[in-house]
């Protein structure tokens, strides 16, 4: 996944979207690699897509970035995420939406994931409902080339059918666990972008 940051509002909307989404999939994926946090901790804090909404946000997140060591980020995600056996937060789509991994919910993902012609990379340890891998299709949806696929209708269409269910829950257990700081954070910032996802699409419906 490439380092983009969002940089300011005068981005292209569709741009900074497909940017935040990269951005998510990549702090969502593992713990930030040095170069990613350094390259958020000296971003502009204006608003990184159209509106005010996600300014203060996203101010926030690059404060908490500032704030911490990458060490300090490191550990945290580790202790939220990973570990061995159970994590203390799951970042799967079918625990959220059925209660146990590997599920009906991500057995439609994958039917999904066929429709629009994408397969899961071998390389990527993790199974698709991970929230990495449906930010990383969102950011493919909106930046991809193939208008067939990359187009405002597959992405309200997956969206509210494979992100849209879940995300507001994964945000709230994330920013309820009392060792969360970094990720509390851009568990807010999440929950503001996608709340200003659902306005979007909810205004192509009407």
């Amino acid at each position: 996944m490439k380092e983009q940051i969002p940089v300011s509002s005068a981005l292209d909307e569709e741009t900074a979207r497909a940017e935040i989404y990269g951005l998510l999939a990549q702090l969502f994926y593992a713990a930030p690699p040095p170069e990613l946090l350094a390259a958020l901790r000296v971003a502009v804090t204006d608003a990184p897509a159209q509106g005010a909404f996600l300014e203060e946000p996203w101010r926030e997140l690059v404060g908490v970035a500032r704030s911490m060591s990458d060490a300090a980020v490191r550990e945290e995600y580790e202790a939220l995420f990973g570990g061995v056996g159970k994590p203390e937060i799951y970042l799967f789509g079918s625990h959220y939406l059925s209660g146990f991994l590997n599920e009906k919910p991500l057995a439609r993902l994958r039917d999904t994931l066929a429709e629009l012609g994408l397969a899961r990379d071998e390389a990527m340890g993790e199974t698709e409902d991970h929230i990495a891998y449906l930010c990383e299709v969102m950011r493919y949806l909106i930046a991809g080339d193939d208008v067939a696929v990359a187009n405002l209708t597959k992405q309200s269409e997956f969206f509210a059918t494979h992100l849209q269910p879940w995300g507001m829950q994964l945000c709230d257990a994330i920013s309820a666990h009392p060792k969360a700081r970094f990720y509390g954070v851009l568990a807010d910032f999440t929950r503001a972008f996608l709340n200003v996802e659902v306005q979007g699409f909810d205004m192509l419906d009407t």
